[in-house]
């Protein structure tokens, strides 16, 4: 699949003896996995190259995968810079990415802002660790791969692909995180560090619980806002990740998390569905993403309600007009 761009990105990497390798903002297991994943391999592959993965934002939920370099502004005049899962210019993580000589772009968000020299975007796949694992298992005769970068490249595909529930997920998928499980990945350790919780998280569960709201129609929302986030002790990361809490009721086929950004002084929007696509939607409130599963911002309460509101009318029409919804 795709064959002859995959073959492009590896004579461009094999022809520059720089490489710098950068994630988007706010980057998430994917972000993480795909880019320490595909540096590791590069370093691996070719000791002799300088390959640097910069990345100006961080994460202390994935803190145990390890730091970043910093590298000075010139060596950019000369270098291949490879950004991956990310759809647009203004997400990349890396003030210093135009500098570069070329620009690859690898992704598989919907097609939005093709900034690269070189962009290689599916948007049916389940991660943009997919991608680097199809990429990866393409040239297994030229790049060498160990159980540190399968590691990287499995976590992303577990967590993006909500441990192979959401759309996207295929036999590829699975055959694709089958050749990194081969590599050794010691899974106890990973699912360990990705999954096991402080106990104040499960408080901040509790009051997850007791104030998820649902509209007419049954669009699921919750609105975390600057003093419940200082109440449980929860950075900005921790606060987003309650989305995944709204997911599994009955009847509700969105489910959205707002969370008061205090840096930006506006609302962030995690939107999640079921059967129908809420991209459209993210869209129209200044975001986007996958088709399922995507990020908005709302700059105030009021453009807030207005979207449970646009939400809750989607999905009434959906459900007015489709079967076989749970």
């Amino acid at each position: 699949m795709n064959e002859d761009i995959k073959n492009l990105i590896l004579q461009k990497i094999e022809s520059y003896n720089t490489i710098i390798i950068s994630r988007h903002i706010r980057p998430d297991g994917d972000a993480v996995g795909s880019t320490k994943g595909l540096t590791k391999i590069l370093r691996d592959t070719y000791p002799q190259k300088q390959i640097y993965l910069v990345d100006e934002d961080f994460s202390d939920y994935l803190s145990f995968c390890g730091g970043e370099d910093t590298v000075p502004d010139d060596i950019y005049r000369n270098a291949l810079q490879i950004v991956i899962d990310t759809g647009t210019k203004k997400r990349i993580s890396n003030t210093n990415f135009k500098k570069a000589r070329e620009i690859i772009k690898i992704d598989h968000h919907i097609e939005a802002d093709p900034y690269g020299d070189i962009n290689w975007v599916e948007d049916f796949r389940s991660s943009a660790c997919e991608m680097i694992a199809d990429f990866y298992v393409t040239h297994k005769n030229r790049l060498k791969i160990s159980a540190e970068a399968a590691t990287y490249i499995y976590m992303g595909m577990v967590t993006d692909s909500g441990r192979f529930q959401f759309e996207g997920v295929t036999g590829e998928t699975m055959r694709l995180a089958g050749a990194m499980l081969d590599c050794g990945i010691d899974l106890e350790k990973l699912y360990a560090n990705l999954y096991s919780e402080k106990f104040e998280a499960f408080r901040f569960k509790s009051y997850v619980y007791d104030n998820i709201r649902i509209t007419e129609n049954g669009v699921a929302y919750i609105y975390l806002d600057q003093a419940t986030q200082e109440r449980f002790g929860l950075s900005f990361e921790e606060a987003s990740s309650v989305v995944g809490e709204l997911s599994g009721i009955r009847g509700s086929l969105i489910w959205v998390a707002f969370i008061y950004n205090s840096k930006k002084e506006n609302i962030r929007v995690r939107l999640r569905s079921r059967f129908l696509g809420i991209n459209d939607l993210a869209i129209k409130y200044h975001g986007g993403g996958h088709n399922m599963a995507a990020g908005a911002t709302a700059y105030s309460e009021e453009e807030m309600y207005r979207l449970i509101r646009d939400a809750d009318t989607l999905l009434g029409e959906y459900k007015a007009t489709h079967e076989g919804w749970l």
